[in-house]
């Protein structure tokens, strides 16, 4: 039988990341995402439609999701599907689809309008600060990898 399990999503953070290790001392980090569609009804009146949806990152990219991104900031993810199931203190089973992320790119730069992340930890800055202009980065940004480093 044939599968195939790949998700592509861009939106918002609607709370800040929240970071945790495993037994093992492996990264892991939860955040989640909203994405609005936006359409014109069958009355002819402008609709949104919002989806919410939660991601778990790991590994030494997730430190990099908790540093750099906050509640607000836009960020594009890749990973595929996971259905939690659990039993709810009242008997009833409860279901919930989660993207394991594989990936993640920055999307927009110093004007993006999240402006300042709200409840941030030390080391962790607005937009302004992560990119204080539009030729240069700040200097704790890692760079990307030079054309030699690209595996393809």
């Amino acid at each position: 039988m044939a599968s195939y399990n790949k998700v592509i999503m861009m939106g918002n953070m609607t709370r800040d990341p929240e970071l945790s290790y495993l037994p093992s001392q492996t990264a892991v980090v939860e955040f989640d995402l909203a994405t609005t569609h936006k359409y014109r009804g069958a009355d002819g009146q402008d609709r949104e439609e919002t989806c919410f949806i939660s991601c778990r990152m790991f590994g030494k990219r997730a430190e990099v999701i908790d540093k750099y991104f906050g509640k607000g900031n836009p960020i594009l993810v890749e990973g595929r599907l996971k259905l939690d199931v659990w039993d709810a203190p009242d008997g009833r089973k409860c279901y919930k689809h989660r993207i394991i992320v594989d990936n993640f790119s920055f999307v927009g730069g110093n004007n993006n309008g999240a402006g300042e992340q709200s409840g941030r930890s030390a080391g962790k800055g607005t937009q302004a600060e992560m990119y204080p202009n539009d030729k240069e980065q700040a200097y704790d940004i890692p760079a990307p990898p030079a054309d030699d480093d690209i595996p393809f």
